[in-house]
């Protein structure tokens, strides 16, 4: 899953992350190459890469002008998905898969989506019949790397419950040796509840696709704004309005990164710093009344029209708890000029009203009476994701002297009606 995971998500590169996987791939590198000062000043970087996803353009970033660091200006030239990545995409051919697998992945691993994805995938059309009925998938209350329980009060599972269900599974399948129990399909820590759960698939039996409309008087920006969320369809309402500029972008804290804090954004985070900006919109639904599950597959539906050629269009679903603070629990992406395609992209008519389908990923949380859904749209989701500088150029090769400042207006009435789809879940009686 290398376009669609933790390179490019929806056309928009996984800046954060590859610039310092690129800069760790260089320190290697120069370490087996006996190059003490080139593995120094890539460790340097590293240390230090936050302020390199500030650098633009892209394809001229400090240190990694470089043989030992080519995989990042690779990365560069293949926006679209071509060649270049089908040639390392499981799945473009799952029935080549002929063995058993376990998928395990973390609520904020960057390689979540990607996990889940081939779960299901070979699950389904994997080569034979014992490997499609022996396709496992768990998802615990971690990121990539280092794993250790993330999450509110009592959820203290650690890494190494996991040890054992791994240990049984090699028991099983590489050692030939019985096995007490059948291990379940599917088994998830639910996070916010702090417990671990097993489902007979993914999505869980009982889980319903719940649509939640954006609603406003026009004036959603900032949580100080009047936006809200519910499950009612919208009939005739005021667009919202904000501009982006790819100069000064949104701070996007906590995410689905890798694999140090002071490198990318990774994890659940206070939200606050983001939704305090008039360029953000912030919709927000009112307590709940009942626990509400949310386990399975999340995407958001936005009706927007942009005074670009193409810019991003970025979406955040989160938790308001009962003391305010509103928390990330999945965000999704899309470069507008992908918005049919990944390998045919098409500008924009600047002023036309697109839909655009918004895959945001797995989640898996509880949330209690008296917190509130909250779901955020912007332009922007930096450094997690590169910026769009809505020119419709090439995406690497411009500097800030050229970046365009861009009109977003975002619809939601009867003809358009923006929304959130969540996993809701009910479990059994």
């Amino acid at each position: 899953q290398y376009y669609e995971g933790w390179t490019y998500n929806q056309g928009a590169l996984a800046l954060a992350f590859t610039l310092s996987w690129a800069l760790s791939l260089g320190i290697n590198t120069a370490q087996k190459r006996g190059d003490d000062q080139m593995a120094g000043n890539y460790a340097g970087s590293f240390a230090s890469s936050l302020a390199l996803d500030w650098v633009l353009p892209l394809d001229a970033v400090p240190v990694l002008d470089s043989p030992d660091t080519r995989y990042f200006a690779d990365w560069l030239a293949h926006p679209t998905y071509d060649d270049y990545w089908k040639q390392w995409s499981i799945d473009e051919d799952y029935s080549r898969i002929e063995v058993p697998a376990l998928h395990v992945a973390g609520w904020y691993d960057v390689f979540l989506s990607g996990s889940v994805k081939n779960f299901v995938g070979m699950r389904d059309g994997a080569g034979n019949e014992h490997a499609r009925a022996n396709q496992r998938l768990v998802i615990g209350p971690w990121f990539h790397i280092p794993w250790r329980p993330l999450g509110g009060p009592g959820e203290d599972a650690t890494p190494y419950t996991f040890d054992e269900w791994q240990v049984d599974w090699f028991d099983r399948h590489l050692k030939a040796e019985p096995v007490a129990g059948t291990d379940p399909l599917v088994r998830l820590y639910v996070m916010r509840e702090g417990k671990w759960r097993d489902f007979d698939n993914w999505p869980p039996s009982g889980t319903t696709a719940t649509d939640y409309f954006l609603h406003s008087g026009g004036r959603a920006n900032s949580v100080f704004g009047d936006g809200a969320l519910d499950s009612h369809a919208p009939a005739n309402e005021m667009p919202d309005i904000y501009t982006y500029d790819p100069g000064v972008p949104q701070p996007g804290p906590g995410g689905h990164s890798c694999c140090f804090e002071n490198v990318a954004p990774m994890g659940p985070a206070d939200q606050g710093i983001r939704e305090v900006n008039n360029g953000v919109l912030v919709y927000t639904s009112a307590p709940l009344e009942q626990p509400l599950y949310l386990i399975g597959d999340v995407s958001a539906t936005i009706y927007a029209a942009t005074s670009a050629v193409d810019t991003d269009f970025a979406v955040r679903l989160c938790v308001v708890d009962a003391n305010g603070v509103s928390s990330n629990l999945q965000e999704g992406i899309m470069r507008a000029r992908y918005r049919d395609s990944l390998t045919d992209p098409t500008l924009l008519d600047p002023g036309k009203i697109y839909r655009y389908e918004i895959p945001l990923g797995p989640v898996g949380a509880l949330l209690n009476p008296g917190e509130q859904i909250r779901v955020q749209v912007t332009s922007s989701d930096f450094p997690q994701w590169d910026r769009n500088l809505n020119t419709g150029n090439s995406p690497s090769s411009e500097g800030l002297s050229s970046v365009i400042t861009a009109t977003q207006v975002i619809y939601h009435d009867a003809d358009h009606p923006s929304s959130i789809t969540l996993p809701v879940w009910t479990p059994a009686s």
